[in-house]
């Protein structure tokens, strides 16, 4: 049954991986795979040979995770070793077997079901080591390197405090930990990893450790591989030996509902070390002797959600704002990141844009502003093949322009339409952006006021508008008709004023030159010269004569 069950899962995660392969031809599959290896050795050999991270941590395990879809999906080999470049000359007594990441609840309830005696402790984000004791006394430590073969850190050991250099009993000993960068207070779900992992890599891989640098390391112990056989008994055993850290942060779980419960409560509480998920293990295990240098089926490790997530530009669209400004968003692979969902974001400028020059095809990490505005941080990887976009050029967008829905003009026409009936302009009761949006499709706008001459019988034959809401619209037009001439001048664009005096007419403001503008309080060369400009403007004046026509107060 338990076979069957495992082919049935290995079934629904081929097909789910399936639903997410790219539409490359087999010499773009190839291509955009061998460049995604390429930069994933790179980021091995910074951050194993060199101590340097070069990518956050999480963007490093999702891009993994993409190569290996990636793989599935032209059914390629897997031929990336992260830990090559790792292996040292000293071999370590217990093989250290790394852990299996999940991220997703649904796989976790799957490893904890049928499991008895679970254990659940924080995956406290630094550097594994092996720590060796001979009758109590510290001889050796050994970077975890590719599991099997590590780099001898005895001397930096030694001038590391949190490091026992002899046991309270004189007994030969071997435990596995992490050592991690000392943090005040450090609340992983506001703060992230803070590059903790890479801090104490980069001091470790060191010829030599200073005595302050030594005194900001601490040491986490998480495994007594030949200590007694259940958990309980070996985490009192270590603290009467000197190694107290680990058992306050570890606690039985009898369902999903409890390690859910110790995952938020360590991921939003303060803890004196970054920390990027849970580990799950089982009381008991195998031998030691039977150990290898690969994940076990014994512990597993649930992944705090994302701070970053890996995304794939799907699309790049320049959003034309209402004074001319443009602002590229990208459509995205939807992604989660702190359970929400995020298909699109924003670059920030076309300047930050053309810096970055994102296309289709690419990689970039974007993280949550705020925790609720997602944000671009950066490319993370380049498509191989860079796709043409057709990019509207600055110039022909500014504060004048679009005042018609002209070819390349619906973006900043629509922003226009919309800064209309908003709270800024004429603040219209139900209208707005969608409510454009429809108009517009059917061709009845061809200003920024046409709106004003539309009748219920028109509105009624418009899909989308019925009886009640075409009401509702002919109201709310009828009634911006009354609103203040200052009003008005907002709604049109008017640029801001600062402490001018405004008069209580157009023709009064249309008169002045940039030299009386600029004698205004609050008004500098800049502004006069755009206020000027503005009065000026042929299609900003065609406006006010069908103000003036209609009938509004102060045209």
């Amino acid at each position: 049954m338990r076979f069957y069950f495992l082919v049935l899962l290995g079934f629904i995660s081929l097909t789910a991986h399936a639903a997410q392969c790219p539409s490359w031809p087999a010499a773009q599959a190839q291509r955009e795979i061998t460049a995604l290896q390429h930069q994933i050795r790179q980021w091995d050999d910074a951050y194993h040979r060199e101590g340097r991270s070069l990518v956050a941590d999480e963007l490093y395990d999702q891009s993994r995770l993409r190569l290996s879809e990636w793989q599935r999906c032209f059914d390629l080999p897997s031929a990336i070793e992260p830990l090559r470049s790792t292996s040292g000359s000293v071999t370590h007594p217990i093989a250290h077997t790394g852990l299996d990441k999940l991220h997703k609840a649904e796989a976790v309830q799957a490893w904890l079901r049928g499991r008895k005696d679970v254990w659940v402790q924080p995956k406290v984000d630094g550097v594994a080591v092996t720590l060796i004791y001979h009758a109590g006394v510290l001889q050796q430590a050994i970077s975890r390197g590719d599991g099997v073969n590590g780099h001898d850190w005895t001397a930096s050991a030694h001038k590391i405090k949190a490091i026992p250099q002899r046991l309270t009993q004189p007994v030969d000993l071997l435990v596995q930990g992490e050592l991690y960068w000392r943090l005040n207070e450090h609340v992983q779900a506001r703060s992230g990893s803070v590059n903790a992992r890479a801090t104490v890599a980069g001091l470790m891989g060191r010829k030599s450790l200073n005595d302050q640098h030594a005194s900001d390391i601490g040491l986490f112990v998480w495994d007594w591989p030949q200590g007694p056989a259940d958990l309980p008994a070996r985490l009192s055993t270590l603290a009467a030996l000197g190694f107290p850290a680990t058992e306050p942060y570890s606690h039985p779980v009898t369902d999903f509902a409890d390690a859910q419960k110790w995952r938020d409560h360590w991921y939003r509480s303060p803890l004196p070390f970054a920390s990027d998920g849970v580990v799950l293990r089982q009381s008991q295990r195998p031998a030691a002797e039977r150990w290898k240098a690969r994940a076990p089926y014994w512990a597993i490790a649930w992944k705090y959600p994302f701070a970053q997530a890996l995304a794939d530009v799907r699309k790049v669209n320049f959003k034309v704002g209402r004074t001319g400004r443009i602002t590229p968003v990208l459509e995205l692979t939807p992604v989660m990141l702190d359970d929400r969902q995020i298909k699109r974001v924003s670059t920030g400028s076309l300047k930050r844009w053309v810096e970055l020059d994102i296309r289709p095809g690419d990689q970039v990490a974007i993280s949550l502003a705020g925790l609720t505005i997602p944000r671009l941080d950066g490319v993370v990887l380049r498509a191989t093949e860079r796709a043409d976009i057709n990019i509207p050029s600055a110039s022909d967008f500014h504060a004048l322009s679009c005042l018609q829905p002209t070819p390349g003009c619906e973006s900043q026409f629509l922003a226009r339409l919309t800064w209309l009936s908003g709270k800024h302009g004429l603040a219209m009761q139900h209208v707005g952006r969608g409510t454009w949006e429809k108009l517009l499709e059917t061709g009845r706008l061809n200003n920024l006021l046409d709106w004003l001459t539309l009748d219920a019988p028109e509105l009624a034959n418009i899909a989308g508008f019925g009886d009640r809401s075409s009401e509702r619209l002919i109201y709310s037009f009828r009634s911006a008709r009354q609103r203040p001439f200052a009003q008005w001048l907002k709604a049109l664009g008017l640029p801001p004023t600062g402490g001018a005096r405004l008069a209580e007419s157009w023709q009064a403001l249309a008169q002045r030159d940039t030299e009386q503008w600029q004698a205004e309080a609050g008004i500098g060369p800049g502004r006069a010269a755009q206020l000027s400009a503005f009065f000026r403007d042929p299609q900003v004046l065609a406006l006010s004569q069908t103000l003036h026509a209609a009938g509004i107060d102060g045209f």
